[in-house]
């Protein structure tokens, strides 16, 4: 209860004991779209951003990250606001068009792009490929060559285990991501070898989810010594260095949110260190954020259909599950599962009693998105809430399971809510 007050108080409010989202009551928005949804706060959103901008140095620049949320009004709205976009297949790079982004702004990475995908990303002359191995970078050439034009590539680069950190280690060890720092070298010069590549920067992504910003600098400075390295070997400063996301939100109790101040405090020390340093004087440094982007501003709701006590235990069962919110029943990573915060939403201000499972109406016993939580007396059709759903939400879930139609997405700003995905729409939607 501790942990919604604190992000109700944050990001929400609530009056006569109703959660309001951007000054509009969760009722009214149910009343008119129906349940299962997802619930957006565009003032969250734009806070979040605004945070963001400020916390990092004009010489970085942001790409978000579209697997987050690809939802086009959202990705619109990041654009709009000049932000670059990293995307991970050929569809998110229709989206992120579809959205306007200019395609010398879309990064694309992945272990496992076509011949398709790479024809299509260069093709639409987008920024940079992101190769993630040597035989990549090959297949890279091959197609540039027959196209007639040089391909601009970043080396991704899985680091040593030194600079891992954050709840999902995406490099360090034995992985699909990135091409080993042990070859790194080998693979400069094969790149600045071939007259079909135009070797761009580097790409380093050593994990996701980070609280701690001493582990994000710690990542920044890593990339900054590899980038002068590679500068050092080609006689030239790269074009960008890309840090990769990380940056996290608090899901569980134990856990904090990223202290921001002290993330820009270390950044500005580690800029003034390199000032003047000639190997990065021309080096465009790059974030690709997701989940801090548009976690926060989400909120997964569903209606209660039953209340049942079986064996002792008291089950509340609701009108949606992990077929849209993967994430949030613990089977989309988590080892020991934790539930995400969850609340009542028409009894925001009453304390929790019993503990209860909060579970939703598919046949398998994976479909549970709340353990033991601690929720006021529940009724048929009150509204449950589970917060920091907006990133890996929707497009992270098995939607098809048991042919349930999709959820509806709602962005409400202004004391307006706007349906941007209808009910049963497809999870990606170009227009």
């Amino acid at each position: 209860m501790e942990q919604v007050s604190r992000l109700v108080g944050r990001n929400f409010s609530a009056v006569g004991g109703e959660l309001q989202v951007a000054g509009v009551p969760i009722t009214q928005i149910v009343a008119e779209f129906g349940t299962p949804l997802f619930v957006y706060a565009g003032d969250v959103l734009d806070r979040t951003w605004a945070v963001l901008r400020r916390s990092f140095p004009a010489r970085f620049g942001i790409s978000y990250s579209v697997k987050a949320n690809p939802n086009l009004a959202l990705v619109q709205r990041f654009v709009s606001k000049g932000c670059g976009l990293e995307v991970a297949s050929s569809g998110e790079i229709a989206l992120a068009r579809a959205a306007g982004c200019p395609a010398a702004e879309i990064l694309f990475a992945g272990p496992g792009k076509t011949d398709a995908e790479l024809e299509h990303a260069l093709i639409e002359r987008i920024g940079e490929i992101h190769v993630e191995s040597l035989m990549e970078a090959t297949r890279v050439s091959s197609i540039a060559g027959r196209l007639g034009i040089k391909a601009p590539v970043a080396l991704r680069v899985n680091p040593v285990a030194d600079a891992q950190g954050g709840a999902m280690r995406m490099g360090g060890k034995p992985a699909p991501f990135g091409i080993d720092e042990e070859c790194l070298g080998e693979a400069v010069d094969k790149v600045m070898s071939d007259p079909a590549l135009d070797l761009r920067g580097l790409h380093l992504f050593a994990g996701t989810q980070i609280l701690n910003h001493e582990v994000l600098l710690r990542q920044y400075r890593k990339g900054i010594e590899l980038a002068r390295a590679v500068s050092q070997q080609v006689s030239r400063p790269l074009t960008t260095l890309d840090f990769g996301g990380g940056l996290g939100i608090p899901y569980f109790p134990a856990e904090r949110e990223l202290d921001m101040g002290a993330l820009q405090s270390g950044l500005d020390q580690l800029l003034a260190e390199g000032q003047g340093d000639q190997l990065l004087r021309d080096t465009r440094f790059v974030i690709e954020p997701g989940r801090y982007l548009v976690g926060e501003a989400g909120i997964y709701v569903a209606r209660v259909v039953d209340v049942k006590v079986s064996r002792g235990k008291t089950f509340v069962i609701v009108d949606g599950g992990m077929n849209h919110h993967l994430a949030a029943s613990g089977n989309l990573g988590q080892v020991i599962k934790r539930s995400f915060p969850i609340a009542i939403l028409n009894k925001i201000d009453r304390d929790g009693g019993e503990p209860t499972d909060v579970v939703g109406p598919l046949c398998t016993p994976l479909d549970t998105l709340g353990r033991d939580v601690h929720l006021p007396a529940v009724d048929v059709n009150d509204l449950v809430g589970i917060f920091q759903s907006g990133a890996y939400g929707l497009t992270a879930s098995p939607i098809h399971f048991l042919s349930h139609p999709t959820p509806a997405e709602i962005l409400v700003e202004r004391g307006r809510a706007q349906e941007i995905r209808r009910r049963g729409d497809p999870a990606l939607r170009f227009s």
